[in-house]
């Protein structure tokens, strides 16, 4: 197995990370909780393998809620590369003082709900037809999602940080 080491995104990664967001996005902008985010304007951690290519990307945006997990991607499950992004998004979370680490998903998405829900984070909402709602405002949002799983709602997944992990 590589091992995996995570760093802020720098200047030469973008067309790595361009490439990764069009595969798993279909393009950098993705839509959320009914609010439309382009990733390459996003604080962005970066999981490079041995030979320093890109193996993953974390985006993410802090405020009073906390720090939120935007986008994370990797481009081979299973080699511990989302793992590392989610430590190295808590160790931020809790340099900038945030007190919560939350991110939202699909229903559909099964897999992430096992890593996600592995790693300490609960569910503590469901937006029912929140996807309905996303492709107005980027239609290529497929109506299936994984495993033919008619695709509809959001999951919020949150976790909240030992207060000795924070500044």
């Amino acid at each position: 197995m590589a091992s995996i080491r995570v760093r802020p995104a720098r200047a030469g990664d973008e067309a790595a990370l361009a490439e990764l967001h069009q595969r798993e996005w279909g393009g950098p902008v993705v839509v959320v909780h009914n609010t439309r985010y382009d990733l390459r304007v996003l604080h962005t951690l970066v999981a490079v393998d041995d030979t320093g290519a890109v193996a993953g990307a974390l985006t993410y945006r802090v405020d009073a809620d906390g720090l939120e997990v935007v986008s994370l991607a990797a481009s081979a499950p299973g080699n511990g590369t989302g793992s590392a992004l989610m430590t190295a998004a808590e160790e931020v979370a809790g340099a900038v003082g945030a007190d919560r680490i939350w991110l939202v998903t699909t229903n559909d998405n099964l897999g992430a709900l096992r890593f996600y829900q592995r790693r300490g984070l609960r569910i503590v909402g469901v937006d029912a037809g929140a996807v309905d709602r996303a492709r107005a405002v980027k239609p290529t949002i497929p109506h299936v999602g994984a495993d033919g799983i008619p695709l509809h709602d959001e999951l919020r997944l949150a976790r909240i940080l030992p207060a000795e992990s924070r500044r």
